[in-house]
This record gives C-alpha cells, structure tokens and sequence, in this order.
C-alpha cells in the first residue's frame, strides 16, 4: 500500500523545516572559520586545531554516510529525522554550555558530523516524496536555497554575534533552531516505512550515470576546493584587495551562490543536462581566469563570483540526477554523493596546500581549473549506447504518486 500524502500546508511546513534544518547543519559545520581566534583563546589551542574542528567534520561526513545510511534503510523517516535533529540540538548545546575543554568540543563536533551525513542521504527523499515525481528537482532546488543561505547569511551572523556575546552564544542559538525543525517534522511528517515512497528509488535506475555523477562530483569539488580553500590568500598576494577588503568579496561570492541555486532549482525538471553542465563549464572558467587574470581586482570579484554562481548548482544538480538513476535505494546513492563531495573538499584542501609551495596560490587556482574540465569531459562523455546522455523520465508509476 503507498503512502499517505499530507495536506498541501503541511507538506509545505515539512519542507520550510527540512530547509532551516539545512541552514542549521551547514551554518553549525563552517562557523569554527568565523570564530577561530575566540575559540583557540578561550579554550587555550592553536588556531590549527581549532581548523581540525571544521576539517575533521568534513571527513567524518564522508567516511560515515555510506554506512549509516544503509544500516538504518528501514528505519522510518519521521523517527530518523527527529533523531538527527535532536541529536544536532543536544551537541550544538554541549559545544556551547560544556565544552570546557577542546575534547569535548570535538567530540560534540563529531556527533553533529555523524547526524549531518545521514541528513543529507535522507532528507532529499522524504521531501521529494511527499509531492508528485515530477517535482522532484524544484523541491532539491528549494532545499539547496536553505544550505546556501548559511554561506550568504548563518556563518556571517554567527560570526558577528559570537564577536559580541561570546563564541559560545551561536552554537546555543543553532540548538534552538534544531528544536523549531524537529518539532514540526515530529509532528507533521508522516510516519511510513521508506520503500512506501516514489522517492525511495531511481526514476530510471543506469549504473554508469550514476558512475559519472559521483565521479563529476568528486572532480568538480576537488577542483573547486583545491583553489578556493586559499581565496583569502589569493586576494592578498595576487589581486591585491586589503584586510578590509576580503569579507566583502567573499560575501558577494556567498551572494552569488544564492542566487545561482534560487535560479537553477526551478530549471532542475525541465533541463537536467543543462543545469549540470553548465555551471560545471562556468565553474572551470572561473578558475581559469583568476589563474590568467586575478591581478586585477574588478576582474577577479567578476570570477568568484561565477565561480560562487556555479559552486552550489552544481552539487545541488547532482543530488537531482542521483534521485534519477540511483541504481538502488537513493538514500543510499544520496550519501555516496554526499561522501564523493566531502572527500573532494578534503582532497582540494590537501592537494592545494602541497602545490602551494610549487606553483604558488595563483597556481592553485589553474590546478583546480584543469580538474574541473576533467569534471566536465567526463560529465559530457557518451555513455552506454555511445550517445550523450538524455535526462530520463520520470517513472509517475511509484506507489507513493497520486
């Protein structure tokens, strides 16, 4: 028997928390950048290890999603999502009331890692289920917007009132919005096995896209991190901007990338090919163009922001297709997306940090370009019958449709 669709306001009310819940997780995993002087003083370590709390956490997301994701595939959503949201409520408490000491606080990072890598392999389905198949990429873009909001928005605000209050007073604050998204999916998502839903398979199951995917993924983020991880460098030693400079570049470059997911999520149906190789070209020819032509400031704000334009479609677009041709289960392909792209962030920062004292920022920068045109070689390659790929349609058939 399918499952029940909720009410339209509900669903609605669903996917509002599923979006604050994305803001939440991603603001909670980057706000250690903003706040890494106040918390190495206060808890008396380097700034280094402070920087650990933001790596380590991209790691542990990577290493874990595959597993926690099949382990609990039959465990309803309804419980599951509570679980992680009060899971991510109780240690963004402990990183602000106990986190007397950097082991604890590292240990409440790790636990909110952990509940942030089986969110992202499952929040995807249970919103895309409660609507009908053919929305499926509109409702991604939507969520999408929640994450990108806390580049633009979170980590700046976290930032500004840990400054004032305290670095403490964010995380406490995070809690608080973890309880606002856990009570409404507690209490208006429905409770029904996984399988139940269209969403809990591929549309058009194809092993070698879902291959190219992750392998567009992993590319196109390693490429991507691999230059940007240094920007603030790179605006310093090449382009010239001052310390005053910097925020307000990379707040236009977080601005962008708002916008290019608020414009891409509606097109995701429509143009499935387009939406993904599109910004992944735009991404390759920002890089580029800061490695030529980053000496000049107008020039180089024009490219980050392309390149923050082209960023988070691109990882938007992928968890669309995956929802497409998972080959299995999508929670499952969701998190093996989620896992390529953490590791990419890991690989980018590591691969750029070794190269920078062989090519210098600026080098990075061509390094991430020509891997990201490895991204977009392969995106576009032909596959299977010797033909470009065609966005599949969409199977209407699913037990959940209506």
């Amino acid at each position: 028997m399918g499952s029940v669709r909720p009410a339209a306001r509900h669903r609605t009310a669903v996917v509002a928390a599923l979006m604050l819940a994305a803001f939440t997780f991603n603001t909670t995993e980057n706000l250690p950048v903003g706040l890494l002087s106040l918390v190495a003083d206060d808890l008396r370590v380097s700034i280094t290890a402070v920087g650990v709390l933001v790596t380590g956490y991209g790691l542990t997301v990577a290493v874990v999603s595959l597993p926690l994701a099949h382990i609990t595939r039959s465990v309803p959503r309804r419980h599951l999502l509570a679980g992680l949201l009060a899971l991510l409520a109780v240690a963004s408490w402990v990183s602000a009331l106990g986190a007397v000491s950097y082991g604890l606080l590292l240990a409440a990072r790790v636990a909110t890692a952990v509940a942030q890598a089986l969110f992202w392999a499952v929040m995807g389905p249970v919103a895309v289920g409660l609507f009908p198949p053919e929305r499926r990429g509109r409702v991604i873009g939507l969520l999408s917007v929640g994450g990108s909001l806390a580049t633009v928005l979170g980590v700046p605000a976290g930032t500004w009132l840990g400054g004032h209050s305290g670095w403490r007073v964010p995380f406490a604050v995070l809690g608080a919005l973890a309880v606002v998204s856990l009570v409404a999916v507690a209490v208006l998502l429905p409770t029904s096995r996984p399988q139940e839903n269209h969403s809990a398979y591929g549309a058009a199951p194809d092993r070698r896209r879902f291959a190219v995917v992750l392998a567009t993924t992993a590319l196109s983020v390693t490429g991507a991190f691999a230059g940007f991880t240094y920007v603030v460098a790179f605006l310093d030693d090449v382009s010239g901007f001052g310390t005053d400079a910097v925020s307000p570049v990379l707040l236009a470059f977080g601005a962008a990338g708002l916008a290019g997911v608020t414009v891409t999520g509606p097109l995701l149906d429509r143009y499935p090919r387009a939406t993904l190789t599109v910004p992944v070209a735009g991404q390759a020819v920002a890089l580029l163009g800061l490695y030529v032509g980053g000496g000049s400031q107008v020039v180089s704000v024009a490219l980050l922001m392309l390149l923050g334009a082209s960023v988070g479609p691109v990882f938007m677009a992928t968890q669309s297709q995956v929802l497409h041709v998972a080959p299995g289960r999508t929670e499952t392909a969701l998190a093996a997306n989620s896992a390529a792209f953490n590791a990419g962030v890991a690989a980018g920062a590591l691969l750029g940090g070794a190269l920078l004292p062989l090519v210098e920022v600026r080098g990075t920068f061509l390094v991430g370009g020509l891997l990201t045109v490895g991204a977009f070689v392969v995106l576009t390659w032909p596959v299977s019958t010797g033909r470009t790929w065609r966005a599949p349609a969409v199977d209407v058939r699913g037990p959940g449709a209506r």
